[in-house]
């Protein structure tokens, strides 16, 4: 039987990963995961953007937190965009109102919430991104700012100065959204190093 991806899908931009991935390998390869026996079916996982603390909430409330932590640190490859990347980071600066959720801790980089500003400043960019292409398309969207990478995270494409595209071994982590852009290949590369696409 095929490997199968899998899409977080308890809150955020859940279709639209759908949509991309399912493009790239095909509707019955691309599962919703909503429970722990969920994510035990799936080779590769895709962390969607959406509302981070909501997002952590949730996790505990589908008691999906500690088999997605372990399964994370055994390898499972897992492509986090936006808020999917707050939730892996190592670390989170403090923000004003203190109420940050509790990140998952598997990847090594620090990052700063909503960074880029509110909805009104939204962004979108042409990145180049090592080993996927020069023509890139990004949407910044409330986006995360990475405000520092471990010696073990490699940077793959950076705004200015700042890293929005890291990798740590299996884990990818997106400052943007790519899933809305209508372009699929960061969705395919990922898959592709992952060995779920030849």
């Amino acid at each position: 039987m095929s490997k199968r991806a899998g899409v977080l899908a308890l809150q955020g931009d859940v279709p639209q990963h759908l949509e991309a991935a399912a493009a790239v390998l095909g509707g019955d390869r691309v599962l919703e995961v909503r429970t722990p026996k969920d994510l035990e079916q799936v080779e590769a996982l895709f962390l969607p953007g959406g509302e981070s603390t909501t997002l952590s909430q949730l996790l505990d409330k589908s008691f999906l937190r500690v088999p997605l932590t372990s399964r994370i640190r055994q390898g499972l490859p897992v492509l986090a965009t936006c808020a999917g990347l707050i939730l892996l980071a190592r670390e989170l600066e403090p923000t004003p109102h203190g109420r940050d959720p509790e990140p998952l801790r598997v990847l090594d980089v620090k990052v700063r919430r909503n960074d880029y500003g509110r909805q009104a400043d939204s962004f979108e960019t042409v990145l180049e991104v090592e080993g996927v292409g020069k023509d890139i398309p990004a949407a910044f969207i409330r986006a995360p700012r990475i405000l520092s990478v471990g010696s073990g995270v490699q940077v793959l494409s950076r705004v200015r100065e700042d890293p929005v595209i890291v990798r740590q071994g299996s884990i990818w982590g997106l400052t943007f959204h790519p899933e809305v852009t209508g372009d699929h290949r960061l969705h395919a590369a990922f898959l592709r190093a992952s060995g779920l696409l030849s």
